[in-house]
């Protein structure tokens, strides 16, 4: 018989006592829970969540969004990450899974020698056109929640993060959950090409290299935005934090800047929910026509 006390046990329950005791506590629960999630592209996916999830992940005291950060135990509901599905579909998304991930760090890696002479082209524009670092890193949550520094091109006036509590009245984002203005005034001139083309990203790839992001996901959002946007819709927000953040995902390829928060989880469920390795080839292949075309990118 079951002891009652063990209900409600999470993995946050259990994780001081080590990986090994998450790992009993998983297959334990695995025996019992039906199974409620979809796709088991997510179990694959929430390994890695369920690794992480015996860390303690620090949070950046300086950000005053730092609290937005939660642990991999939260970020999605046990019975998500022990789907019972067949033996056969179980082995086609455990190899599609291992497939992205070998993408990922092969064009990353293959991407970032080859992309030296644009980095340092670019470099130098940034440089002559205004003051400040060729680089700009920011907090974001990833995995589970997890804090980590995103890196881009810098393409904004040093000290512009301090200066966007002031613009907040400027802000052109449906619902105000994300930040957006078209016509930001921090941003500098060879920045506005940069967003324009999506080459302000690029550095990202270093991320993926890093394993706090794949080629494909959810865009990781500033400490800022997530933090309102789990204040309007919790149950989603943390869903999308289940998963490995995007240098892409669907929301660049949507639309961007002219989508609203709704939309963007309305995208982000969708992707997680019926992932496969050759959609994430398709977004891939399909950011790139965007780079040029340029909707929705300011």
């Amino acid at each position: 018989m079951r002891d009652p006390s063990d209900e409600d046990q999470g993995i946050g329950a259990v994780e001081d006592q080590g990986i090994g005791a998450v790992v009993e506590h998983v297959a334990r629960r695995s025996a019992s829970v039906p199974s409620r999630c979809g796709r088991v592209s997510r179990s694959f996916w929430a390994f890695e969540k369920v690794r992480d999830s015996s860390m303690r992940h620090a949070t950046d005291s300086s950000a005053d969004y730092s609290a937005v950060a939660v642990r991999g135990d939260v970020s999605l509901p046990l019975d998500c990450l022990t789907t019972r599905v067949s033996l056969g579909e179980s082995l086609s998304y455990a190899l599609q899974f291992v497939g992205k991930r070998v993408v990922d760090f092969l064009v990353a890696g293959l991407a970032s020698l080859l992309l030296i002479p644009l980095f340092l082209a670019i470099a130098a524009f940034i440089l002559l056109d205004s003051r400040g670092p060729v680089f700009f890193r920011q907090r974001r949550l990833g995995l589970g929640g997890r804090p980590f520094n995103m890196w881009k091109f810098r393409t904004m006036d040093t000290g512009a993060e301090a200066r966007q509590l002031e613009l907040e009245a400027r802000n052109e984002s449906s619902g105000g959950v994300l930040f957006k203005i078209e016509d930001d005034p921090r941003v500098t001139r060879v920045g506005r090409l940069l967003r324009r083309t999506s080459i302000d990203e690029l550095p990202q790839l270093i991320n993926v290299l890093l394993g706090d992001m794949s080629l494909v996901g959810p865009r990781p959002l500033p400490l800022r935005d997530s933090a309102l946007l789990r204040e309007v819709d919790e149950a989603r927000f943390l869903r999308r934090l289940g998963v490995l953040p995007g240098l892409t995902g669907p929301w660049q390829v949507g639309g961007r800047s002219e989508l609203g928060y709704g939309e963007m989880l309305d995208m982000d469920i969708d992707y997680i929910q019926r992932w496969s390795l050759r959609r994430d080839l398709h977004l891939i292949a399909s950011t790139a026509v965007k780079a040029f075309t340029c909707p929705g990118a300011y």
